[in-house]
C-alpha cells in the first residue's frame, strides 16, 4: 500500500476510533518533541490493558506518526480486526516460534523505509501488582540496534481505569465518569554503550546476549522513569519478574 494510501486509511480508522474513545476519556500527551523529526525510529510503551494500543496509537498519529504495532499473530485471525491490522500494515509475531525472527526482519523493513515501529518490550500485560514494567525482552533492542535508529520511551496511565483487571484478575470496564488518560513520550534512550556490533536478528549470538540484555534494561529505566512522573510517584528499585514471580 502506498504512503498515501497509508495515511487515507488511517484518517478513516481515526474518525471511528478517536469519538468513540472520548466518550469515556480524555486524553492528553507531553514530550512530543522527543518524537524523531525524520528516519525511522522504534517506540516502547508499557503496557497495562488491552485498549493501550488505542492509546499509544493515537496519541502518535496526532503528532504526525503512522506506527506499525508488533502484534500477536492470533489477532490477526479475528474476523474485521485481522483485515483492518494487515491493511495498516501491522506485523505479526508468532511468539515462540522460529517465525518470531520474521517478525523483526518485517520490523526491520519498516524502519529502513523511515517508518515507525511500536514495540511492547514486556511482551506482555504488565504483571507487576502496582502497574510498574516488568523486565523485558530483547526485541526492542535487537531491532533498534540492528536497524541504528532511536528508540523512544512513551509512558501512560489511566486508560487501565478504562478496561483493566479486578484483584482476581477478572476483566474490568468502567465507560462512566470519563477517564485521564496520559501519555508521555521520553528524550531516545542512549544505546551507544551496546551499538557496537549489530545483533543477528535471526540468530543473536553467545557474545550478544549480556549487551541485549543490558540494553533493555536500560530501555525499560527508560520507560518506568516517565512513568513515575506521569503518576508523581517513585518507581520500584527493582522491576517485576514474571518469571520469578517478584521482584528480580
Amino acid at each position: 500500500m502506498s504512503r498515501a494510501a497509508d495515511r487515507a486509511l488511517f484518517r478513516v480508522l481515526a474518525g471511528i476510533v478517536r469519538p468513540a474513545y472520548r466518550l469515556v476519556a480524555r486524553v492528553r500527551w507531553s514530550g512530543q518533541e522527543h518524537l524523531p523529526a525524520s528516519g525511522g525510529f522504534v517506540v516502547v510503551p508499557n503496557h497495562l490493558t488491552e485498549l493501550d494500543p488505542l492509546t499509544v496509537a493515537w496519541a502518535l498519529y496526532d503528532n504526525g506518526v503512522l506506527p506499525r504495532f508488533l502484534a500477536k499473530d492470533s489477532l490477526f485471525r479475528v474476523p474485521v480486526v485481522g483485515a483492518l491490522l494487515r491493511a495498516t500494515g501491522q506485523v505479526p509475531v508468532l511468539r515462540g516460534t522460529a517465525d518470531a525472527a520474521a517478525a523483526l526482519t518485517a520490523a526491520r523493513a519498516v524502519l529502513d523505509a523511515g517508518g515507525t515501529v511500536v514495540v511492547y518490550p514486556e511482551g506482555t500485560l504488565t504483571g507487576d501488582p502496582d502497574g510498574w514494567p516488568m523486565t523485558g525482552r530483547t526485541g526492542a533492542a535487537r531491532l533498534a540496534l540492528a536497524a541504528g535508529v532511536p528508540v523512544v520511551p512513551v509512558a501512560h496511565w489511566g486508560d487501565q481505569e478504562v478496561l483493566g483487571r479486578d484483584a482476581a484478575g477478572r476483566r474490568r470496564v468502567s465507560l462512566v465518569p470519563r477517564k485521564d488518560v496520559r501519555v508521555r513520550f521520553g528524550p531516545p534512550v542512549d544505546l551507544s554503550p551496546w551499538r557496537r556490533e549489530s545483533p543477528d536478528l535471526a540468530r543473536p549470538g553467545s557474545g550478544d546476549r549480556d549487551r541485549l540484555q543490558e540494553a533493555t534494561a536500560a530501555i525499560m529505566r527508560a520507560v518506568t522513569a516517565e512513568l513515575a512522573v506521569l503518576r508523581g510517584q517513585p518507581a520500584p528499585d527493582r522491576p517485576w519478574d514474571a518469571r520469578r514471580g517478584g521482584r528480580s
